[in-house]
Order: C-alpha cells, then structure tokens, then sequence
C-alpha cells in the first residue's frame, strides 16, 4: 500500500513541478530555466548526500552499462518537453498524454526485457488497459463545436 501512495504522490509533484517549470519558463526562457531546474535538484541532491550516509561518489565509475548514467541528460529533456507540452495543451491534457505515453514505454520495455529490466510476458489485459487510456485521452481532448 505505501509504493502505492507514494506513486500517487510522485505523479502530483510531477504535475505540480511541471506548471511551476512552465511558469518559469515564460518569464525566461527554456535553457536558462531548465538549466535552473537541474542546478537546483543537483543542491537538492548533494545536502541529502551530506545529511544521510556519504556513499561513495566513486561507485559511478562502477556502473555498467554506462549509458545507465545518462539519466540526468534525458532528465533535461524531459524538462524540456514537458515545459513546451504543458505550454501548449495546458497542465491536464499535457500531464493525461505524457502519463499515458509513460504507461506505453514502460510496457513495451518491459514486455522486451530492455536495459535491464525483468521481462514480463504479454498480457491482453494490459494492452486492453492501455487502450482504455488512451481512450481517455480522445475524450478529455474531444471539443464540442
């Protein structure tokens, strides 16, 4: 129950972190905020370091496959395209769209056991469950005229 709740509140500072990033945004520009997005997690990062356990930074050097320590480049990313997403469709039709995708990718790497992770076997129901979203997603952007 509690890996539930804390995706549950994952998904709602996600969603609260990508309107303030938006905001930002429009009062700068793109690289300069996503910039200060980054910096600020890094700070956020380094005082956890300093008030938990100090684990060896030097593990890094250990991690195989190497492209495992590109996460921080598509975090920039991700930054990105989420800000000019929400700026566009605005925060729910964004946030319904990009969970869904997340949803997608996360099954098909799954389903293929890619970078590392278990492989799951095909599942109608998920493929069904995924189609129901994305139905979702036809009908939270579907307009009267």
């Amino acid at each position: 129950m509690l890996c539930i709740i804390l995706a549950l509140i994952a998904v709602a500072l996600m969603s609260i972190q990508c309107v303030f990033n938006t905001e930002v945004t429009k009062q700068t520009v793109l690289w300069v905020s996503t910039g200060f997005f980054q910096l600020t997690a890094f700070f956020v990062c380094v005082i956890a370091w300093f008030c938990t356990g100090r684990e060896n930074v030097a593990l890094l050097t250990e991690v195989r496959p190497w492209y495992l320590l590109t996460g921080g480049i598509l975090g920039a990313f991700i930054t990105i395209t989420v800000v000019q997403s929400m700026g566009s469709l605005g925060p729910a039709q964004a946030v319904i769209i990009i969970v869904t995708s997340q949803v997608a990718v996360a099954y098909l790497i799954e389903l293929f056991g890619l970078f590392g992770s278990s492989q799951a076997s095909f599942s109608w129901r998920k493929i069904l469950g995924l189609l129901i979203a994305i139905a979702g997603i036809v009908l939270f952007r579907w307009e009267k005229d």
